[in-house]
């Protein structure tokens, strides 16, 4: 991903909070001729994943040496076309918004999104047994519930768990870097600045309002 400089995120634990309040991701991989499909045509899948609980130690401000779990369908051709060792790319997608030109109050002046996305490039490891995309599958209900949800209690659904996880494909991506784009308006002047900001955090719309709250995180030295 192209990153200017001035929108590159503050340090790595920027990075770290989009993933997990943006768990969404969407992973793309490259197919292969032995999958029959075309070698132009990558595959890409909207799935779920998280930070990998028992990973130990900090996360590096590229995210390298970091783990994520994740999990598919395994009747998607994407699961039999990965394989232990492939290379994944993972989009996650954080909070945006258009910014009017009306905002700035300045003639000349041309309307643009601002944004916020990661980047992580990693590679995966296929997950064979049954026992361990329980694991991950209750790995991700613990974490979305404690982050989403409403402390859901799943100990009695267990067994219907255990019913549907031979159709789960399930794996852990081990990071070798990620990039982070913030694109806060950065480049513009103080008080234009403000008045974005402003202008998001009177909207009634959730993205909206997040995006503001990034923006008056940002440092003063991404501000200048």
């Amino acid at each position: 991903m192209f990153v200017p400089s001035q929108y590159r995120e503050p340090d790595g634990s920027w990075m770290v909070d989009l993933i997990r309040n943006n768990p969404m991701a969407l992973m793309a991989s490259n197919s292969s001729p032995a999958d029959g499909s075309s070698p132009a045509s990558p595959y890409a899948t909207h799935l779920p994943v998280i930070p990998d609980p028992q990973m130990a130690g900090e996360w590096a401000d590229d995210l390298s040496g970091g783990t994520l779990l994740g999990h598919m369908n395994r009747a998607n051709p994407h699961w039999s076309a990965l394989e232990t060792g492939s290379n994944v790319l993972l989009v996650f997608s954080g909070p945006h918004a258009y910014v009017s030109p009306t905002v700035y109050e300045l003639t000349p002046a041309a309307p643009t999104w601002n944004f916020t996305s990661v980047h992580v490039h990693g590679v995966v490891e296929k997950f064979d047994s049954l026992d361990e995309t329980l694991e991950v599958v209750q790995s991700t209900v613990r974490a979305f519930e404690g982050a989403f949800g409403t402390g859901w209690d799943m100990s009695e659904s267990i067994g219907y768990f255990h019913k549907l996880a031979p159709a789960v494909g399930s794996f852990r991506i081990r990071v070798t870097g990620a990039d982070g784009m913030f694109k806060l308006s950065q480049e513009q002047a103080p008080e234009v600045r403000d008045r974005v900001q402003a202008s998001f955090a009177g909207r009634e719309c959730g993205r909206h309002r997040e995006a503001a709250r990034l923006m008056s995180e940002l440092p003063a030295c991404a501000r200048a």
